[in-house]
């Protein structure tokens, strides 16, 4: 990934999605539309959610600002890498985090870390991110909706917006 002074968004899908999957297709839109660069890696060959914070770290994303993207396993690659990266701006959907088969805790999370989370979450429970909001002073969205967000993203959209309106 190459080193620039633009504003960049890098985005990690779900151990269930791909890079380009419905979410964040819509959010990349909302990303170019406030001038940001958008780049999606493909993290659908590894289970394993500590390589893929390997292979993020790899990348060494960088912009004026950074934002990480993440939703559930990819939440916990975003979460995960920024203390490496040192992102601007931390976004996350459900991000599977303190859960069995991943390890470590987020050192460390921009002033600008805004987590989205459903109600009838049934792969990932709420209370996960409010231990992970209350612990990093993060805003928290806790709203009506499943695992995946879908009936949300409207919602969802604007939230991002704000977040990189606010760090531009």
């Amino acid at each position: 990934m190459s080193t620039t002074t633009q504003p960049r968004v890098v985005f990690a899908h779900g151990k269930e999605s791909g890079p380009w999957g419905s979410k964040i297709s819509r959010l990349a839109d909302v990303a170019r539309d406030c001038g940001y660069v958008v780049a999606s890696p493909d993290y659908s060959d590894l289970n394993n959610p500590c390589r893929r914070v390997e292979r993020l770290l790899a990348l060494r994303p960088s912009g004026q600002p950074l934002v990480l993207y993440g939703s559930s396993m990819g939440g916990y690659v975003a979460a995960m890498a920024a203390d490496t990266l040192q992102p601007d701006g931390l976004f996350l959907l459900a991000p599977a985090l303190y859960l069995p088969g991943y390890p470590g805790e987020p050192s460390t999370c921009p002033e600008h870390t805004v987590v989205v989370h459903g109600w009838r979450d049934d792969t990932v429970p709420c209370e996960q991110s409010l231990r992970f909001a209350r612990a990093h002073h993060a805003s928290l969205h806790l709203i009506d909706d499943g695992h995946r967000l879908v009936a949300s993203l409207d919602f969802i959209s604007l939230c991002f917006e704000h977040q990189l309106r606010a760090l531009l």
